[in-house]
This record gives structure tokens, C-alpha cells and sequence, in this order.
């Protein structure tokens, strides 16, 4: 790596759960042979596949350092930054940590479990990057702690299997990326390809382990088999939270952590794949992806890794964008989910897409480039100004590989494979172009003004006429109610548009989303505001469906609410609902040469 140096002497790392109550993590750090003229030590800004800047120095609560049993004074440089003095013998830095984020991308630590990514506790000693780091994981104080087990991807050195003891990294990337989960866990271990996989669960399930460790085998397989085992991949571990409620993911090179409502999960009682639990695994299956887009087959702008600063890229929508589009694929070339299953998940992304203006604002290749600015630090008004480069990006994927198929003897595949060759196996960084190269070289085709109006451009996708080539229907309708996700026919009555979203807000009913050219911003209602009335009537999050099914489109009413502590009157005349909402159907109707075509992209053999 640019700027660093060899050591043969590791970095020597301990991380201790001090005050679980506290959240309080302490982490020393040994640097065997320190810069001389000062060693400079730093915390990342931000944390690989998530693109906003955290700022993690900002959870060190105190830190200190010392050489040979002396105390040795630390300069802050800047907000991420310290100097050490000079010495002539190996420094030990010591810094307390505070530890109160749960997601993914953080570092959480009660008297429940412990959970971290190295980006948030693991200081950096410049000029070391490529040294050999040992890590000591320690047990906290009893009584908390004593039946934890730890879950980690990184190597043991001096440790039993899900124990505390050393562990070991090749250099401080890596350490950075094995995620750490200690608690009361619940662990399956399946094999794909010879390869040890593990997923540890913490959270209060009864989870059916069979059938999760069965499931997740199938879509691993799916994945290497397009595009094999990544060199290096001798161990793989899933880490899953299951609280209550919440959704996300976070991936890493030899694992992922995970987030998914308990209650998806699937118990032995559960026979079918419910949506909860469908969700999960397309949450699996992206992360899953990852293993090679985007953890070994980077951006340019990523190879190296600068965690210091922004590091923007319009590539954002090949890493994630595609990685979405083969999340669900995956699921149902595994057998996972039927075909019409499938179909209901990308009629959903489409009304994901179709219902925000900002795609007709904002490119998808500016999306990934201000993801730092925009898509990471959404406000009342993003629906209206900008387009997700996961959900479009998505999208831009299916088109292109339609188009290719149709158009060729090739697709999407031919062209990940030979991406992955080039950028993935080499480690060489994708050029912002280079997915468009390698598109033009595998299939032979011109793609130019595909890319320029689809990528660069704002306008609707061609994805109607590419669909009917494959034996499949593109049908639009209004939503049936605020709760309508979209993916499937509706035979409710539809009532007018608002055109605003009302949500529960401690109590009170706020209008956190309001359509540009809508009836309700053209009546002057802003985010925030507190609805109280409409048409004399309490107006809530709860009955809005309701009430607007009362009324006709072209009805003019009165809408009352709180502005801060300000009481509002004003007027607003209901529209008919904007056709948005997509479901996909298969044709009954398709000819042969489509039903070939469908059978090949979607790999269900014979139909």
C-alpha cells in the first residue's frame, strides 16, 4: 500500500469490555517500533460500504499513552488525529471508547452482549499499515459476560472456537474488517464447497437452524457458481441481530453483520417462505454478493481505501445497484422462491422507484456520487431530489441484462464474469467506466446511448418492452392505501390523492413526506406539520385512508393544522391517484422463443 512500510513485529491490539454499564470499551494498542520523530495515531471518518462520514474519534471518552512506563504526551492534530512524543522503545496507547450504536456500521457494549467494527475502536499507527496486528479479545468482569460466546471471522491464534483469547490479522485493512459479536448467541454451521460457514443469531429466538443454515446454503452456492470462489474465502460467517424490528446490513470480506426482525425468522412450525422471511434472504444474498462486488472488485477511488476523507466515485450503482439486482435473482435461480415471487419483489423496486420525483432530478450516477451528502443524509424533501442507486440502480441492472440477452448470445453474467477477472482477481480498481468497457467488449454490442440515458440520463426505463420479450407483463395502478408496497394486483377501491405521507410521531400525527406539485404542498403544507383536521373531521396517520375514501378526486376541503404552535387553515383540492404502483405478471399468453428466453434468465429450466 502506497506510503506504508513492512513490519515484522505485529501491532498488538487488546480490546476489553470495561464497564458494560457504561458502554465503555477499553483498547490498547502496542506499537513495537514507533515513527521517531512522533508517532501518529488515527481513527477512521467512515467505514467501507457505508458512505458518510462518521467522525468515530468522536466516541473517545479518554486516551492516553505511555513508553517503558512513563507517560508520553499526546497532540491532538485534528478531529481524527494524534501525535505522540518521541521515543526510543515500543508505545502503548490507552483509550476508553464509548460504545452505544447498535447498527451495523458501529460499536455497542451493555450488560446484554458486545458488538464492534474496527473501524470504531482500532486506532491507527500511520506508517504501519501493512504490519501483521494481534488482537486480544478480553471477557468482561464477571458477573456479565460469564456464558458469552464470541463471534468473529478473524483467525485464532491463542483462542478456542467462539472463545476470548488472540486473534490475528494480515494488516490493518483487515483487521478493520472482521466485525465482532460477543453474547449469548445461537450458532449453525453448514458447509458450501468445502468451505467452513457459520451464522451466530443473538436475540431470543427459536429460530428453525436446520432450515436458515439449509436456505443460506443454497443461495452461497448460487453465487459461486457465477463467479466462483474468491481466492483467500477459507472461512465465512454470517452475524445476525434479531431484535424486535429493524433491517439492515453491513458487508465485510470474510463476513457480514446483519439485522432483521425476530419474527421473520422461520420457526420449525413454518412450512412456507413467508415475506418476512423472504426479506431476510434477499438481506442474505446481498450481503452475500458482496464477497466479490465490492469487497474484492472495487472502484479505482477505493484501491486503497481512504478513511480519512470522502471518497467519491459514480460507480456506487455497479456495487450496490447490481448487487441488488442478483440479491433476489439468486433467490429464485436457487429454487428458493417461485418464479410470480420473484416478479412481486421487482414490481416493488419499481414502485420504490417510480414513486419518488427525484428520478426524473437526479442521474444515477450523480446518486452514487453525492451518496456522501445526499443519499447518507436524507432529509423531509429527499422522495422529491434524488434516486436511490440501490433500488434504480437495480433496475438498471435487469435492463441492461434483458437487453443484452435479447440482443445477444450473452448477458449480465458473461459481463460480471469477465469484470470480476479483470478488477476482482487482480485487485485492480474498475475504472468509473469500466463496467460500460467491459459490456461493449463481452457482448459485442453498441450500449452508449443505453448507458448515457439510463446511468447519466433521467428519463424512464425501457423496462415494458424488455419485460414482454420475456414472457412478462409490466402493469401500472394507483396504490391501493398508504400502506401498499406495491408488486401485486389490487381490487381495493382507491380513493383520491393527498399527496403526502402522514406517520405517528410520539402521539401525534405529522406529515413527513409532501410530493412536489401535489395537492397538498399546492395547498401549503410543509414536513412537520401536525395534522389535526380535514373537512372538520380529526385527520390521524391511522384514519387517513379512510377519510380519503370518502371523497372524490377534484373535492376541495378544508385542511387544518399545527405549524409548530400555530394553528392553519387552509384549502386543498384532492387529485386522482398517480399510477405508480407496478405488478408483474407472467403471460399466458408468450411465445415459445420468450418462454425460452425467461427460462434462461431466470434458470427454471423448461417452462
Amino acid at each position: 500500500r502506497t506510503g506504508s512500510r513492512a513490519m515484522t513485529a505485529p501491532l498488538r491490539y487488546r480490546i476489553w469490555p470495561k464497564d458494560p454499564a457504561a458502554h465503555l470499551y477499553e483498547v490498547t494498542l502496542t506499537v513495537p517500533e514507533p515513527a521517531a520523530s512522533g508517532q501518529v495515531l488515527a481513527m477512521p471518518a467512515w467505514i467501507p460500504g457505508s458512505y458518510m462520514i462518521r467522525d468515530y474519534a468522536k466516541h473517545v471518552v479518554t486516551i492516553r499513552a505511555e513508553s517503558d512506563g512513563l507517560d508520553v504526551p499526546l497532540t491532538k492534530l485534528d478531529k481524527s488525529r494524534w501525535r505522540a512524543g518521541p521515543v526510543d522503545r515500543e508505545l502503548t496507547v490507552i483509550a476508553e471508547i464509548y460504545a452505544h450504536d447498535p447498527s451495523v456500521r458501529g460499536a455497542h457494549l451493555d450488560t446484554t452482549h458486545a458488538y464492534f467494527n474496527g473501524t470504531c475502536v482500532f486506532l491507527r499507527p500511520e506508517g504501519h499499515d501493512d504490519a501483521p496486528c494481534e488482537v486480544d479479545i478480553a471477557a468482561p468482569d464477571e458477573p456479565v459476560g460469564k456464558d458469552w460466546r464470541v463471534a468473529t471471522s478473524m483467525r485464532r491464534m491463542q483462542a478456542e472456537r467462539y472463545g476470548y483469547g488472540l486473534y490475528e490479522a494480515d494488516d490493518y485493512a483487515e483487521l478493520i474488517d472482521h466485525p465482532v459479536e460477543i453474547g449469548q448467541l445461537t450458532i449453525g454451521e453448514f458447509d458450501v464447497q468445502g468451505i467452513p460457514h457459520a451464522i451466530a443469531i443473538r436475540g431470543r429466538t427459536r429460530v428453525d437452524m436446520a432450515r436458515i443454515c439449509h436456505d443460506l446454503a443454497r443461495i452461497c452456492e448460487q453465487h459461486i457458481s457465477l463467479l466462483g470462489v474468491p481466492d483467500g474465502l477459507d472461512r465465512y460467517l454470517f452475524l445476525l441481530d434479531a431484535p424486535v424490528a429493524g433491517y439492515g446490513g453491513l458487508e465485510h470480506r470474510w463476513s457480514s453483520s446483519l439485522v432483521c426482525a425476530r419474527d421473520s425468522l422461520p420457526t420449525r412450525q413454518d412450512a412456507e417462505v413467508t415475506e418476512g422471511y423472504r426479506t431476510v434472504l434477499g438481506l442474505v444474498s446481498h450481503e452475500y454478493f458482496h464477497l466479490w462486488n465490492v469487497k474484492r472488485m472495487k472502484p479505482a477511488v477505493f484501491t486503497p481505501y481512504d478513511l480519512s476523507a470522502e471518497s467519491h466515485t459514480g460507480l456506487l450503482w455497479v456495487f450496490e445497484g447490481i448487487t441488488s439486482y442478483y440479491d433476489d435473482l439468486a433467490l429464485v435461480r436457487s429454487g428458493l422462491i417461485p418464479v410470480e415471487s420473484y416478479l412481486e419483489l421487482v414490481g416493488q423496486t419499481i414502485t420504490r422507484v417510480l414513486r419518488g420525483s427525484g428520478r426524473t432530478k437526479q442521474s444515477l450516477e450523480d446518486s452514487s456520487f453525492d451518496a456522501w451528502t445526499k443519499f447518507y443524509k436524507q432529509d423531509a424533501n429527499a422522495s422529491n431530489a434524488i434516486v436511490s442507486y440501490y433500488a434504480k440502480g437495480a433496475l438498471v441492472a435487469l435492463a441492461l441484462d434483458l437487453k443484452i440477452r435479447a440482443a445477444s448470445d450473452y448477458s449480465l453474467d458473461d459481463v460480471m464474469r469477465e469484470c470480476w477477472k479483470r478488477f476482482g482477481q487482480t485487485g485492480e480498481g474498475m475504472p468509473e467506466r469500466g463496467l460500460e468497457a467491459v459490456c461493449a467488449e463481452v457482448t459485442g454490442l453498441d450500449l452508449n446511448d443505453f448507458f448515457d440515458a439510463s446511468i447519466r440520463g433521467t428519463g424512464e426505463l425501457p423496462l415494458p418492452r424488455l419485460l414482454a420479450k420475456f414472457g412478462v407483463e409490466h402493469h401500472l395502478r394507483p396504490a391501493g392505501d398508504s400502506k401498499d408496497k406495491g408488486g401485486k394486483p389490487s381490487d381495493k377501491d382507491t380513493g383520491p390523492w393527498l399527496g403526502a405521507t402522514l406517520s405517528d410521531n410520539a402521539g401525534k400525527s405529522v406529515f413527513t413526506v409532501v410530493a412536489n406539485g401535489g395537492p397538498a404542498e399546492r395547498a401549503g403544507i410543509a414536513p412537520g406539520d401536525v395534522a389535526v383536521a380535514l373537512d372538520g373531521v380529526a385527520l390521524t396517520a391511522a384514519n387517513s385512508d379512510r377519510r380519503l375514501r370518502t371523497y372524490r378526486h377534484g373535492d376541495r376541503l378544508e385542511l387544518v393544522v399545527f405549524r409548530g404552535d400555530e394553528l392553519l387553515t387552509t384549502k386543498v383540492r384532492l387529485e386522482r391517484a398517480p399510477e405508480t404502483t407496478c405488478f408483474l405478471q407472467l403471460d399466458k399468453e408468450a411465445e415459445a422463443d420468450a418462454l425460452a428466453r425467461q427460462a434462461a434468465w431466470l434458470e427454471t429450466g423448461s417452462i
